[in-house]
């Protein structure tokens, strides 16, 4: 468990807490679309280990997260075929806000306004032994195990990661 009280309160930080996740939260000077690049500078991590949190929907409009490496990005058609969908596409800035009651570039898995939303995981991210993921806040992010996406999100692992050029 973080040893930090001085920590933000947010809705991820008190579902961790309340799951007895052993995490660390680690604060950095954020900047508007900076994005994961400028958060692992700032952390002084590895890009790759840098978890985030993108809110997509199905062609029936329907929520749903994928959890990305920082430094790579999501084929949306591989991630639609991994799901059995026709289409799956990124939330505009408003929706995925009304959705996960966060600020875009604050946003986590964790504490999600709308419940039930599924939640997927690229499965390289599960290899890692340990993972950065927003803590609910701008420039906040929490150091956890990645298993802890399975056991407390019910994360389910995928293959949706766009090919390199």
């Amino acid at each position: 468990m973080s040893r930090h009280d001085d920590i933000p309160m947010t809705p991820a930080i008190r579902v961790l807490r309340a799951a007895k996740a052993d995490f660390t939260a680690h604060s950095y000077k954020y900047e508007e679309r900076g994005g994961t690049a400028q958060a692992a500078r700032e952390l002084g991590i590895d890009e790759h280990r840098i978890v985030k949190t993108i809110v997509l929907k199905n062609g029936a409009g329907r929520p749903l997260i994928m959890l990305m490496h920082g430094d790579r990005e999501i084929s949306t058609k591989a991630l639609a075929r991994a799901l059995g969908e026709k289409s799956v596409e990124l939330c505009e800035r408003a929706e995925a806000e009304r959705h996960s009651g966060y600020h875009c570039g604050g946003t986590s898995p964790f504490g999600f306004r709308r419940p039930g939303v599924p939640v997927y995981v690229q499965r390289s991210v599960l290899d890692l032994d340990w993972i950065a993921i927003n803590g609910g806040q701008r420039g906040l992010f929490v150091r956890i195990a990645p298993a802890l996406l399975t056991s407390i999100l019910g994360a389910r692992p995928l293959d949706a990661e766009q090919a390199a050029p």
